[in-house]
């Protein structure tokens, strides 16, 4: 496994396909809008398109290979795991080379360096992010990385990309709704949605600058940081479950609940948080009851969807449950998760991100959906193993 890691990990250039090809392209940006806006008539040309990305997964024509800006973060944080267990100064110099891509790839005329997704995103008929669109969903991996290099190293010179990633969420990230007990943030830097894994995003970067706070920076910190705390705790349901969005026609899936948790338990480390064991001993069960297939012992891909898909299994959902079950030291799951995840998705140095209905594996090496989330869970797994 440590192989794995290193053979993605090291090199100097991450290019990678990406299930989401098919709708990069300019006729999939434009049916996937098409459909936004008139879901009926756009149903067979999104359907027609879907069904061609599945029988072209293995061959990729007129599909180009990307960089993303959270290969390069996850990357790095894959890299840090395994120098906590080698002391290898290479696996530094590595890191240093994912973060230096970073800060070169900064998304332009905001308050600090950011990141989005870095192609254009038909998210509904209202609302399009464009490919310099920062996102405070992704900005906090390349925060991370950043801070954990500058532990590792004693590298201080990269503390003024730190600084400035905060004034981002600070000024940027938008107030969408408040009251004297809670706050909901933005996705965007600008007022576009609700979404409840990157309001705890928003909560768990603010988490993190607590340590460069002076003591009146602090307190407000801490103010907002435990609004948005109980912005999630109150959207959490009787279940343990978290709706995406609080707007209606929302579904409930498997990764975003498990990013709500590890952020949470995150933040909860930096910041005692008011009930944060309850909330996520009702989240993790939930996790366990509404999604874990106990016959392949895989993590489905939802527990309420809102529309149909082709994909029976995604790697991005066991990835990011091995990753709270890691957290949450339920060495029981991990330990028959990830031999669960290799048999399923892995082939020799060949990791594919999802299994469609066929029972079919799909999307090879897409680095960022998902295989990138599974090797860090696989780098915290041989950290943690040393330890």
């Amino acid at each position: 496994m440590n192989g794995l890691v290193r053979q993605f990990c090291l090199s100097r250039n991450l290019p990678t396909h990406d299930p989401y090809d098919v709708w990069k392209t300019s006729y999939g940006f434009r049916i996937k809008n098409f459909y936004n806006s008139h879901r009926l008539l756009g149903l067979v040309p999104a359907g027609l398109f879907a069904l061609l990305d599945l029988l072209n997964n293995e061959k990729r024509f007129f599909y180009r290979p990307s960089e993303y800006a959270i290969v390069r973060a996850y990357a790095a944080l894959c890299l840090l795991n395994l120098y906590r267990l080698t002391s290898e100064p290479g696996l530094l110099e590595a890191v240093r080379g994912h973060l230096d891509w970073l800060i070169a790839h900064s998304c332009q005329g905001f308050s600090g360096p950011c990141w989005g997704l870095g192609f254009p995103h038909a998210v509904s008929k209202a609302l399009i992010y464009d490919r310099n669109t920062p996102l405070s969903v992704i900005t906090p991996y390349a925060l991370e990385s950043l801070i954990e290099y500058s532990r590792a190293s004693g590298d201080h010179a990269v503390e003024t990309s730190i600084r400035g990633i905060f004034r981002f969420f600070e000024r940027d990230i938008q107030v969408m709704q408040e009251n004297v007990e809670w706050l909901a943030t933005s996705y965007a830097p600008f007022k576009d949605r609700i979404v409840i894994n990157a309001v705890s995003y928003s909560m768990y970067a603010r988490a993190l600058s607590l340590a460069y706070s002076d003591a009146v920076e602090r307190e407000q910190t801490v103010t907002q940081i435990r609004k948005m705390y109980t912005y999630i705790r109150l959207q959490q349901q009787d279940s343990g479950s978290w709706w995406y969005s609080p707007r209606a026609g929302s579904f409930i899936d498997c990764f975003h609940s498990c990013i709500v948790l590890k952020n949470v338990y995150k933040t909860n480390q930096l910041l005692p948080l008011e009930g944060a064991s309850r909330l996520l001993e009702k989240g993790y069960g939930y996790l366990l009851s509404a999604f874990l297939d106990r016959g392949l012992f895989l993590f489905r891909r939802f527990s309420v969807a809102n529309k149909p898909g082709l994909v029976r299994f995604d790697l991005y959902d066991s990835a990011e449950a091995l990753n709270v079950a890691l957290l949450l030291g339920d060495h029981t799951l991990v330990n028959r998760l990830l031999p669960s995840i290799i048999t399923h998705f892995c082939d020799g140095p060949a990791v594919y991100s999802q299994i469609d209905i066929f029972g079919k594996r799909r999307s090879k090496n897409t680095l960022r959906w998902a295989v990138m989330p599974f090797l860090y869970a696989v780098s915290r797994f041989l950290a943690a193993s040393q330890n």
